[in-house]
């Protein structure tokens, strides 16, 4: 598994600086999340995989074809994980407060992809924001942004 995902990691970016490692890391982290947020209420829909393949483009300035690779690691990784800490706790290193914003913004984007917030996906987005030390009143605001389609990108 781990050669697979250096193997994706070289595919994702051609340097390997330490900065570069860390990048790929929250990208990893994120998508992880965003992973966890598609398949938390029991279904994973077609709303919500395009979601998650555009927020990861978008958001990394990835191919189609990296986003897949990263997608396809992130969902092993998930599978994995116990619990969320590993995840948000790269992204808390690393992120300043506004990095952390724009994950919440984008997990709210994940949980409304299909249009439905079920209560798991909910308190999956509360657990993150606490676990980044995103404040309750950001949360809320963060969701009533992307509700509008006004939320940060």
């Amino acid at each position: 598994m781990w050669s697979r995902l250096n193997k994706l990691f070289d595919d994702l970016r051609s340097k390997s600086s330490a900065q570069d490692w860390r990048d790929e890391e929250q990208m990893l982290a994120a998508a992880a999340l965003m992973v966890r947020a598609m398949v938390i209420d029991g279904e994973a829909t077609s709303e919500e995989r395009q979601k998650l393949s555009d927020l990861l483009m978008n958001r990394f300035a990835l191919t189609s074809g990296d986003a897949e690779k990263l997608i396809a690691s992130a969902s092993e990784k998930e599978h994995d994980a116990v619990d969320l800490y590993g995840f948000t706790s790269v992204l808390a290193r690393d992120l300043d407060q506004a990095g952390r914003k724009a994950i919440v913004s984008m997990l709210w984007e994940m949980v409304l992809a299909d249009g439905v917030i079920h209560e798991f996906e909910n308190n999956l987005v509360w657990r993150v924001a606490e676990l980044l030390g995103v404040s309750t009143r950001d949360r809320i605001v963060l969701r009533k942004q992307v509700e509008r389609g006004a939320g940060p990108r």
